[in-house]
């Protein structure tokens, strides 16, 4: 065997193993009793030492040395193990697995604090997290700025101060929009009582209809949804609310656009670099394409108007345009997952501001509730109510994901690239939403973005697939279109 195939033949013994830790995470979301917290952070600190003695052996380096790229593929490969093997070896082991124990452990501390909507009780935990991220993103950073060397586990390639600008040039159109639309009158927002059962049924038929392939997936309850696994095994989490059946079905829709991304990459890249999603904007690209412009789009709104009839008989919505009216409502809020697209972004530019003042040291975990709080009043004009309402509503920054939140934009942006070109590329798509079939749009998504796995780096993915370099113009575009339109603006 060439030291190419030696490296390969280890990295897929690897990546076989970061998929079993991935269960043991998405096991502790859904399934496991809530007494095991103690042990499962045990067993996912063990796990990390093997993943992360594997990632830095030395063999890997001999192997990198000697490796030649014979193509394309070969060579992406090896840019991620490169990657990924720089990465390993400037965090300490002992670094790396007390921050996979503390984590585990944090998510029950999480929960608990948010249904008491106590974030004194939480904010030791998240302090001494804090404290670690500091300390592997300090590592990482060698010098450089220490939230990009965290950023770059969610983004290869972004920085900060290029986010920052890109969403700076997003703020003032967002808020004029969203001052135009509250001006206006609002749509009612939903009333009555819609069976979880039935919502739960309705879900699974969503999932499918988007490209969902349940013979490797499931679907699930959790108080976070998420998106788990790759290659076939991928597994999506929804939840339910009897009063509100849109948060279900646009977060199954919305977790279907990752298991989709995730099941779509070429099967020849399976426990591969190349076999994962290339970045988590690009991701998010995904999940806010599927769920916002095709899954809240007129003539799909049209489509499951119909399907909710079905399922619930007469709930109070007596035509397909007063349905769609009501699923794309502008309205007040304090929870990032139920905003509308007119908000949504102005959620995550206050989370990311935060996080990096935290990171850096300017703002300390006991100040971070009065300072969300302080924010939140500023750029919404309303007072954050309770902490489940507020810093307690994410399960990011349990789980150390400092880095993560401006990929929720970020993707919005590429999302509106892509609906740019596959509009163009596809004439007739409204026809096709209006019946209920998918499969044209995600069959182009699967072709232009999805099957190329991490074969690219992100921005590059995005670029070829639009044939032009991505902006935030094409999303505001549609933004203001789409709500100017709704609101008679």
């Amino acid at each position: 065997m060439s030291a190419y195939d030696e490296l390969m033949a280890y990295q897929r013994e690897t990546a076989a193993l970061a998929e079993v830790a991935g269960r043991l995470s998405w096991d502790q979301e859904t399934m496991m009793p809530r007494g095991a917290a103690d042990q499962r952070g045990e067993e996912m600190a063990a796990m990390e030492t093997v993943l992360h003695a594997r990632r830095t052996d030395a063999r890997v380096a001999d192997w990198l040395d000697r490796a030649e790229a014979r193509n394309a593929v070969a060579a992406a490969n090896l840019r991620h193990i490169r990657r990924d093997y720089d990465r390993g070896v400037k965090v300490p082991a002992r670094l790396s697995a007390e921050l996979a124990r503390l984590t585990s452990l944090a998510h029950r501390v999480w929960a608990e604090a948010r249904a008491d909507d106590n974030f004194a009780a939480f904010a030791p935990t998240l302090k001494t997290i804090v404290a670690l991220k500091r300390e592997e993103g300090a590592a990482l950073a060698d010098g450089g700025d220490v939230y990009d060397a965290l950023l770059n586990d969610y983004e290869p390639g972004a920085t900060a101060s290029e986010l920052a600008t890109m969403f700076g040039a997003l703020r003032p159109r967002l808020v004029a929009l969203r001052e135009a639309v509250l001006g206006k009158p609002q749509p009612k927002a939903l009333n009555g009582h819609f069976d979880e059962q039935k919502q739960m049924q309705l879900s699974r038929m969503l999932a499918k209809t988007f490209g969902y392939d349940m013979s490797r997936g499931r679907v699930d309850k959790a108080v976070h949804p998420f998106s788990s696994g790759s290659g076939d095994d991928v597994r999506i989490t929804t939840r339910t609310n009897g009063l509100d059946p849109f948060n279900c079905f646009y977060s199954t829709i919305h977790e279907v656009g990752h298991a989709a991304y995730e099941q779509g990459i070429d099967p020849a890249y399976r426990l591969t670099p190349l076999g994962r999603g290339v970045s988590m904007g690009v991701h998010e690209s995904q999940s806010r394409i599927y769920e916002n412009q095709l899954g809240r789009s007129r003539p799909f709104c049209g489509w499951l108007f119909g399907q909710m009839k079905d399922a619930f008989g007469d709930f109070g919505i007596g035509s397909e345009h007063a349905f769609y009216a009501v699923v794309n409502r502008v309205h007040d809020g304090y929870i990032r997952t139920e905003a509308d697209e007119v908000q949504y972004n102005l959620h995550v530019l206050l989370r990311f501001d935060l996080e990096r003042q935290i990171i850096s040291g300017a703002l300390e975990v006991e100040d971070l509730e009065e300072a969300w709080n302080t924010r939140f009043e500023a750029d919404f004009g309303f007072a954050v109510d309770k902490a489940s309402d507020g810093v307690l509503q994410d399960v990011h920054w349990s789980g150390g994901l400092f880095g993560y939140f401006p990929t929720y934009t970020l993707g919005n942006v590429y999302a509106g690239c892509l609906m740019k070109a596959l509009r163009t590329a596809i004439p007739e798509l409204d026809a096709q939403l209006a019946e209920g079939d998918l499969s044209g749009a995600t069959g182009w998504l699967k072709a232009r973005v999805q099957r190329h796995g991490g074969l690219y780096e992100p921005r590059a993915v995005i670029e070829k697939a639009c044939g032009f370099a991505p902006s935030e113009a094409p999303l505001l575009d549609y933004l203001e279109a789409k709500f100017g339109a709704l609101y008679g603006l």
